[in-house]
């Protein structure tokens, strides 16, 4: 069967108008053009739809019959096609993305709440994970993306660059720590120090600039959380090696993020999705939301190596 949206269109307009001129009309194209589409759509279907006489135009019992169907057909289709229209142009649709706890906290509610604002008609669904369970929902599809500081070259997972951060120790305003631009690693050898549990990136990252440093750095507390380490930092009981935006989520102004140097531990925080899934309209601007508020949480001195990368990315 060859029939086209055109020749149905044709035959309703014909059908409600009773009249092959008003219908042209209607349709502004010319009338033998219009009945060209009548007589296809006739000899598609193996029956007459209309009854032509001089002075009238009447459906037979076929072409009513075919009318409330073919009715139904162009308007679904109509339907259909203002969804898309209006998908596309971001008034309605779903973001699902996850991330950990700490980038959940500090940069997905301040971009969520701004690009609602601008797109009130798209959901976004947040949901909070470990790092290591993330990549598997995104891999599955059941995420759409997910914002974090992923291992490189994961299979079936594309990666899109946002900005760079660093390691910082995180202290007290008191601290002379604090008042130095920037810190080597083996002036952290005198003091106590708060990292995160073996099973963090942190961690690793922090183990690694110790090897390269050369510094003996031994952690006195170990914690699961990271604002579990800037609550420590705030009560005084020691100096907390956190990447540079964990300080959105300091209560405490007087805690200070300065960060290491010789070496700097950098990681990229990117936005993830799985290979092959070219990514919804809504997604698409919601990231720009995204490399907006990454690069607010991170200190000045990191800001415009960040908008360098993500430029890069872009």
């Amino acid at each position: 069967m060859n029939i086209t949206i055109r020749q149905l269109q044709a035959f309703i307009e014909v059908a409600d108008a009773a009249s092959f001129t008003q219908a042209a009309k209607r349709m502004h194209i010319a009338q033998p053009a219009l009945s060209q589409h009548v007589r296809d759509l006739e000899s598609e279907l193996g029956i007459r739809l209309f009854d032509r006489t001089t002075r009238r135009v009447e459906l037979t019992e076929g072409g009513r019959e075919f009318r409330n169907r073919a009715g139904k057909i162009v308007e679904d289709l109509e339907h259909a096609t203002r969804y898309v229209h209006d998908y596309a142009e971001r008034k309605h649709g779903r973001v699902t993305i996850a991330a950990p706890p700490l980038l959940a906290a500090t940069i997905l509610p301040w971009a969520m709440a701004d690009f609602h604002a601008a797109f009130p008609g798209i959901q976004i669904s947040l949901t909070e994970l470990p790092s290591d369970q993330i990549v598997a929902q995104v891999r599955s599809g059941k995420i759409e993306c997910a914002l974090g500081t992923f291992r490189a070259g994961e299979p079936d997972i594309s990666s899109k660059v946002l900005c760079s951060d660093s390691l910082a120790a995180f202290s007290l305003g008191n601290n002379p720590l604090s008042r130095q631009k920037r810190i080597l690693w083996r002036e952290l050898e005198n003091y106590q120090l708060i990292a995160m549990t073996r099973e963090s990136n942190i961690r690793l990252l922090f183990e690694l600039g110790c090897e390269r440093s050369k510094a003996a750095l031994n952690p006195t507390y170990e914690v699961s959380h990271v604002t579990t380490a800037l609550a420590m930092v705030e009560a005084g009981l020691g100096v907390a090696i956190l990447p540079t935006y964990a300080a959105v989520a300091s209560r405490n102004p007087d805690v200070k993020a300065t960060p290491l140097h010789k070496p700097q531990m950098e990681r990229n925080i990117v936005l993830i999705t799985q290979s092959g899934r070219s990514p919804s309209p809504g997604l698409q601007s919601f990231t720009h939301f995204l490399v907006k508020h990454t690069l607010a949480s991170l200190p000045r001195s990191l800001t415009a190596t960040g908008r360098k990368l993500s430029a890069r990315a872009n």
